[in-house]
Formats: C-alpha cells, sequence, structure tokens
C-alpha cells in the first residue's frame, strides 16, 4: 500500500461541479511523503501496463515538449529542483513529478485529450478517453450533465497563462491501490463505510506557445481514520471527513 497520511486541503468537503478555484502559479505542483514510493510505482507501471498508462494522438508533440518545460522552469522556479531528464517528454515527467499529466488540445469547438501519462487513474482507462473530447470523456459521469459540459468548456476556453486553477475530488474506496482503471460500461460500486479515502488535486494550466491545457492529477490515499485527523487538523474546517463520503 502506498498511502498519505495527511490531506493538505479539505478534500472531504464536496463542491458542485466544476467546483475550480484560482491557484497559485508557484503551488502548481506539489510533493509529499508518498513521494519515493509513488515514483517506483510509476515506473513499474510503465515497464509492466504501458499500453495502460501511456497514450498520445499524432500532432500533440510540440504540447508534451511544452509540457515537460513548464514543469521543469516551476521546479527550478518554485522548489529549487533541477532534474537530470531524458527520453519522450511524458516519460521524463513520469520520474520527476507525482501528478499524472493529461494533455487537452482546442479541436474545434471542445478541447480534446492528445496525450496523457496515467499511472494512476480513478476508475477509468485511458485507451477509451484517448483523443476524445471533454463531454465524450465524461459521459458516464451523471452529474456532468449539459449544463455542466458547457460551463467546463467556457472555463478551458477562458483559462488564462499564468493563471492556472485547480479543484479537488472525494472518493471512497474499499482498496488503496493506485492503479485502478475502469471501463466506462463496468462502473464502480460505491461503498459504504470504505476503509480508505482517496482525493486529486487537479490543476489546469494553459501553456503559451501551444495554447494546450495541461490538466496535472496528485492522488491522495489515506486511511479513513487519517482523514478524520486531517479535518481536525485544518482551519475553518468542524466536519468529520468520514461523514462527507460521496
Amino acid at each position: 500500500m502506498i498511502l498519505q497520511t495527511q490531506l493538505p486541503y479539505p478534500g472531504w468537503e464536496t463542491r458542485k461541479l466544476p467546483g475550480v478555484q484560482p491557484l497559485d502559479p508557484a503551488e502548481w505542483i506539489v510533493f509529499d511523503e508518498a513521494e519515493p514510493a509513488q515514483l517506483r510505482e510509476k515506473a513499474r507501471l510503465l515497464a509492466t501496463n504501458r499500453a495502460e498508462v501511456l497514450a498520445t494522438v499524432p500532432g500533440s508533440e510540440a504540447a508534451q515538449a511544452e509540457a515537460l518545460e513548464a514543469v521543469l522552469t516551476h521546479l527550478a522556479r518554485d522548489h529549487g529542483r533541477h532534474p537530470d531528464v531524458s527520453g519522450p517528454p511524458l516519460e521524463a515527467l513520469s520520474r520527476i513529478v507525482q501528478d499524472d499529466i493529461v494533455i487537452m488540445e482546442k479541436q474545434g469547438d471542445e478541447h480534446v485529450l492528445t496525450a496523457a501519462l496515467l499511472c494512476f487513474p480513478a476508475s477509468w482507462r485511458l485507451s477509451e478517453k484517448i483523443g476524445r473530447p471533454l463531454g465524450a470523456i465524461h459521459d458516464p459521469v451523471a452529474s456532468y450533465d449539459s449544463n455542466v459540459a458547457r460551463r467546463v468548456q467556457r472555463l478551458f476556453d477562458g483559462l488564462q497563462v499564468g493563471r492556472p486553477l485547480w479543484r479537488w475530488n472525494t472518493l471512497w474506496y474499499d482498496d488503496p491501490a493506485l492503479f485502478q482503471p475502469r471501463s466506462a460500461s463496468e462502473p464502480r460500486h460505491h461503498p459504504d463505510g470504505a476503509p480508505f479515502f482517496r482525493s486529486e488535486r487537479q490543476c489546469l494550466v494553459r501553456l503559451p506557445r501551444t495554447g494546450a491545457v495541461v490538466f496535472s492529477i496528485h492522488t491522495y490515499v489515506l486511511r479513513a481514520q487519517d482523514v478524520d485527523q486531517s479535518a481536525a487538523s485544518l482551519p475553518n474546517s468542524s466536519n468529520s471527513g468520514r461523514s462527507l463520503t460521496t
């Protein structure tokens, strides 16, 4: 099991979609105590499940390269990190940040998923989403109706360089595994009293040259009792994490 013991934001508090808020650019990529284990797990999955965790479409090469450049600039400027990188951009990113990296590019009226390194899927399959637009990607999500779809597309269209956004989700699982692909035709059972809490810190960053949007996903998995402790330790949060399940 690869677990964190603390959640740095009130992820147990649910918000209506899309639930985004401004993000300080200096806080785009974050690190926590699970970093070494999560990076090892990424390396293992690239070696054993490559076709399930890495996908690109032709023409996305420039956006992939710019995404790597943006992350390296951020790491140097805001974290004092200067990692050596080699190989294709998404694979290089898998070795230096915990986040999964998804690249969305505008094609016609919608943003399309054109490249991704997704080692920690929360019940979806990259192979079913690559090359598809935002609306089709979210087809199985009941709360993602046509109104939300329009709002999310406007959000992507309006995202500005240097003004990133972020959100989180709230999930409960019986299994703490990070790699949990699941087909859209096999929806996940939402267990009551599940022992593990999973939350994704999702950031949206506009790249200046290609105009692509980097959707980064930092995954936290905690034991239920640690969620309660996180809730108690954060200011302005009087709710028990265990009572706010979705």
